[in-house]
């Protein structure tokens, strides 16, 4: 009976890491969507779906959004966002990054803030630069169609 208690604990754990990452992971997607000043409706779907993608619950992916939003709003840096996603693998790393890139693109353009944080966001995660590029061309390949 002690053995099936223990075995429980390990898995909300993960759970809870889980559901810590993919908060952090939407609180830098929402930072990066208000960098423009303009969060839209069109770029709060994006999120939702990059979220759910990466393994986040239907069920309670507004609420998981609307926590996001709150951390976003109170950090002052995006180091608290990176932090978790830096240390995922390089398959994630980079789908949040071509995610960013269709937050960005949505409007079909990408302004001097944005562009910055993409290259800030570079160096945070260790995405090479070269990656960076070709991931930047295929979504505003994609958003040209």
């Amino acid at each position: 009976m002690l053995n099936f208690f223990k075995n429980l604990k390990p898995k909300k754990l993960e759970n809870e890491q889980n559901n810590e990452l993919l908060t952090k992971t939407a609180s830098l997607l929402i930072h990066a969507a208000k960098i423009d000043h303009e969060f839209t409706d069109k770029e709060r779907r994006i999120i939702k779906k990059a979220i759910i993608d990466l393994g986040g619950n239907i069920s309670t992916i507004d609420k998981l959004i609307v926590e996001a939003e709150i951390n976003e709003k109170n950090s002052n840096q995006i180091l608290s966002f990176t932090k978790e996603v830096k240390n995922t693998n390089h398959e994630f790393k980079t789908k949040i990054i071509e995610v960013l890139w269709k937050i960005i693109y949505s409007n079909n353009e990408a302004d001097i803030y944005e562009a910055n944080l993409m290259s800030r966001l570079s160096g945070l995660l260790y995405i090479d630069s070269k990656v960076m590029a070709e991931i930047k061309e295929k979504v505003k390949k994609n958003f040209s169609k």
